[in-house]
């Protein structure tokens, strides 16, 4: 033979000392790998779990493998991807940073020396994620009503179907009891609550749905305004475990609407047994800044106070006194008692210069003077002030009262002729 050639197709012969040696020349070329996409498991508002599995590497090792997904069909790896490993076999992959309520498109690859291979395609929608929302001020208080709202900070993916305001007496109240109910529309909102006791402390949240469920903002807390048997309107402060009138009674009737009779001349003033009230120096201007000046006959009806309220007793009086840090046995002695007890409970505004309070307490004690029992003359405004308490005996009873130029808190008797101002604490 003259040298080796090439048979057609399938056989290479060789001479090798005078034998013929045929040999297998066709080697198959590596191909993509083969792999599927498997179950989406653990779906959430944010993740998913993905299992993929390279079947076959295609004559070449494997270098690379995972999933890559997307909003649209047939992703890749110029989308999202996530390696999980190399070679043939199972795998799997944690998803994250996914958008809550949408679909997404998945689809397993694999990396050879050929190219990439992706399997199957999978489809799977996130869940619906939770709304936030921030509660509002209240606002528009009233005895039976206030307007609070919110502002909804994230919707959860999907649409909001409902928002509002919700409100109970107790603490963290929720939908299932009272609650004023919005449709969709902006984010931030408002919402009248109904139907509300006067003078009575609530707590309420602004809440908001999706297909998800219900979330509620903080909680913020307000007290109703109180109204007497007018209408008056009053506002009210917890001191310690008592709620107190911020403001002195101005009502001209007792709370079953019988008129108290206004007394301006002084002589009938000072013979007076009998019920009666007056404007401090008969100027009814002064009503909606001091309230009225009543004789200790009007407060002795049991009857001045709006319902469910009450003139306080020495005894109230000194249950709050010693919550703003007298000692119980300074708040049982009489005249100038305490240390600045006085201060915390006078305004910041009505007093004479230098006599100004902190009003740290709330009491909001304004400087309003009072009438004298002996001569019926109005005295002491901006020096001094007056709140009538208990019976002491037949002609006297005991008052409170506040100096401009004294931090602590007056306690004595006097002619229950005199004209002082109410408190009211609740019942």
């Amino acid at each position: 033979m003259s040298g080796n050639r090439k048979l057609p197709g399938i056989f290479l012969l060789i001479s090798l000392c005078g034998f013929i040696i045929p040999f297998n020349s066709c080697v198959e070329d590596p191909t993509l790998a083969v792999l599927t996409t498997g179950q989406v498991s653990e779906i959430t508002i944010s993740s998913a779990v993905i299992i993929g599995e390279v079947t076959k590497d295609g004559g070449a090792a494997v270098t690379a493998r995972g999933i890559c997904w997307g909003t649209e069909v047939m992703p890749d790896l110029a989308d999202n991807f996530k390696a999980s490993g190399t070679g043939l076999g199972e795998f799997t992959c944690s998803l994250d940073g996914l958008d809550p309520n949408t679909e997404y498109h998945a689809r397993a690859y694999a990396e050879n020396s050929v190219g990439i291979a992706y399997g199957n395609e999978v489809t799977f929608t996130t869940s619906i994620g939770a709304p936030t929302v921030t509660t509002g001020q209240v606002s528009g208080i009233t005895a039976t009503g206030a307007v609070c709202g919110g502002t909804i900070t994230y919707n959860g993916g999907a649409a909001i179907t409902e928002k509002g305001v919700c409100w109970s007496t107790t603490p963290n109240p929720d939908i299932q009891g009272s609650h004023s109910s919005n449709s969709t529309g902006d984010l931030t909102f408002t919402s009248t609550m109904t139907n509300l006791l006067g003078g009575t402390r609530y707590y309420a949240r602004a809440y908001v749905k999706n297909g998800g469920g219900t979330a509620y903002g903080e909680q913020v807390t307000f007290i109703t305004k109180l109204a007497d048997i007018e209408g008056n309107l009053y506002s009210t402060v917890y001191i310690g475990t008592q709620m107190w009138m911020t403001e002195n009674l101005r009502s001209t009737a007792f709370n079953d609407n019988a008129p108290i009779p206004l007394v301006t001349d002084n002589e009938t003033w000072i013979t007076l047994t009998t019920p009666g009230y007056c404007w401090f120096g008969n100027d009814i201007s002064y009503k909606g800044t001091f309230g009225a000046l009543y004789n200790w006959y009007a407060v002795g009806t049991g009857k001045l106070c709006p319902t469910g309220w009450h003139v306080p007793n020495d005894e109230e009086y000194k249950t709050l006194e010693v919550f703003l840090g007298m000692t119980v046995e300074q708040a049982d002695l009489w005249n100038a008692r305490g240390t600045d007890q006085g201060t915390k409970m006078k305004s910041t505004t009505s007093w004479n210069e230098g006599g100004n309070g902190t009003n740290s307490s709330g009491f909001n004690g304004l400087c309003g003077g009072y009438r004298f029992g002996g001569t019926g003359a109005f005295n002491a405004l901006g020096i001094l002030t007056y709140w009538w308490s208990s019976e002491y005996n037949t002609d006297q009873a005991v008052y409170r009262r506040l100096d401009y130029d004294n931090t602590g808190v007056y306690r004595s008797v006097t002619s229950k002729r005199g004209g002082k101002y109410i408190r009211c604490i609740k019942d």
